[in-house]
Formats: C-alpha cells, structure tokens, sequence
C-alpha cells in the first residue's frame, strides 16, 4: 500500500469514527444526558459533533448522590448486614450513607432537620411533612411534596391523593399503609401546590437520601415526574419510563404515575398500568426478602 492510500484508508477510518461519535452523542442527549465527556465536547465545539438542542440537556434538579441508572431489572439492593461492594477495595454506599452513616436512623434525619428553614420554602408552612410508615419497610414510595391537606396535618399522602394512594397498597396489594413507607423529595408545601424548584429540591435531597439510608427498602416507587427525575439524575417524560426497572444506588426503581394524575384521568388504561407497576414492585420486594408466594 503506498503513503497516499495509507493516508486516505486512516483519513477514511477518522471520519467513520467521527461520525459514530457524532451519533452517539445525539443518543446519549435524547436519553437526557445532560453533558458529554470533554473530548466530545471540545470535538463539538472545534465543529467535530453536532450539539443537541438546549432542552434535552435540561435537568429539573441535581440529587444529593447521584442515580446511576442500570439495564432494566437493575441491581439487588443492599440490606442491613448482608454485603454489598462492587470491590474488596471499593465498597458501594447507599444513597446518603456516605453522608449519614452505614445505619442512620429515620431520628437521626430528622433532628438535623430541624425547624428548617434553609430555603424559601419554610415561608408558608404550617408543618414540615417528613415521612409516614414502617422503618424497615420493603417498599418505599417517594412523592413530589406536601399539598394542603398534608401541611396541616404534617402527614404525607392524606388528601385525595393520599386516599387513593392508601386504596392502592391496601386493597391492591394487600398491605396495610403501615408497612410501607412514604416521603417526598421536598418536606415544605410549595405555595399553590407548584412544582419544587431546583433549589429547592437540591436542598432537601439530602434527606431524602437520608430517609432511603435509613429505611434501607429493597425497591423504590416514585410517584411522578419530579421525583423520578430526581432519582434518576436527569430529567424524564414519565410516560416514557413508567413501569420500566432503574436503579438507585443498589435499589430497584420503579417509576409510576402519582395518584394526583390518576384523579385527573381517571381511566381504565391509566389504572391498569399502575396497577401493574405496583404488582412488580411488591413482586420484587418479595423475591429479595425471600416472602415471595
């Protein structure tokens, strides 16, 4: 082969690499990732790679700990005493363990809490809304944040939402509310029910880690899109992910609809599919603690 076809084979090779990573950057930004490596980057930048449009690298907030999101099925999750390492030299942490200890508990939590008032959000509150339910329970569910009803009684999950919510794990599952556990990412009311700013999600997250690091659940349910988001690191159309396995630090994630959509559209379609999103968490929870029937 001479130097002049050398060249052209090498120069061919350089554009066909290129172009694959052209394509894999559009990839990774329509699945919501919101940066690239920074060699694709500064490819991107010389004119290399085309940039994906602003909007699709948007994230509505950053987690505490990031999500490290899996093939669908995900990773089991660990337990208090049972090992849990990607590596004798490495071992892999919870969400908030790094931060709150390999077993805090749910007081620990909320005695740093306090009478917060570390965002704008303490401003109208009647209640901080921590979290309701069993302290070891398999299953946690994570909501958006505190409504009116919710405010007032410092409880979460207690209006309408909250009702249907109840109806689910009991009459669905055949649980007792009581043997799950429930949160929100943010514990303050927003004001009119909005959703949680960034900020303000970004402030709280860490006691949201805080409450996953101490209930130790063997899967997670978010209701809706803000919590999903979170959870997963980026944002996400929750039609999109609902009813697929994701993972969050070890623990199976299981995103749904909130209730509050089901009350809106209230159809037969929307409640089969979380109905089926919620018999494959109880199932998952029940294969990893070894109750399954």
């Amino acid at each position: 082969m001479t130097v002049g076809a050398a060249e052209r084979t090498i120069s061919e090779e350089a554009r066909d690499l290129i172009a694959s990573a052209r394509e894999l950057v559009l990839e990774l930004h329509e699945e919501g990732m919101a940066a690239v490596p920074a060699a694709l980057a500064a490819e991107t930048a010389a004119g290399g790679l085309e940039s994906a449009p602003s909007s699709q690298a948007a994230v509505t907030a950053v987690p505490a700990a990031s999500a490290a999101e899996t093939a669908a099925g995900g990773v089991g999750p660990a337990r208090r005493g049972e090992a849990h390492a990607e590596s004798a030299a490495e071992p892999v942490l919870l969400a908030g363990q790094a931060e709150w200890g390999l077993d805090p508990s749910l007081e620990d939590v909320r005695a740093v809490i306090g009478d917060c008032t570390r965002c704008r959000l303490h401003e109208g509150r009647t209640h901080i809304v921590f979290g309701d339910g069993n302290p070891d329970a398999d299953l946690m569910f994570v909501g958006e944040g505190p409504g009116e009803n919710e405010d007032r009684r410092g409880l979460p999950f207690v209006g309408r939402a909250g009702e249907l919510l109840t109806q689910m794990i009991e009459k669905g599952l055949g649980l007792q509310r009581s043997d799950v556990y429930i949160c929100n990412v943010v514990k303050c009311r927003p004001p009119g029910n909005r959703t949680p700013l960034a900020d303000e999600v970004a402030t709280c997250s860490r006691f949201l880690d805080g409450q996953i690091a101490a209930v130790q659940p063997r899967v997670i349910v978010t209701l809706g899109k803000p919590a999903a988001s979170l959870l997963l690191g980026r944002d996400v159309a929750i039609t999109k992910v609902r009813g697929t396995w994701h993972d969050y630090h070890g623990i199976p994630l299981m995103p749904t609809f909130h209730p509050a959509y089901l009350l809106r559209q209230y159809t037969v379609e929307n409640r089969r599919r979380v109905w089926d999103d919620l018999k494959a968490a109880l199932a998952r929870a029940q294969e990893s603690s070894g109750t399954a029937q």
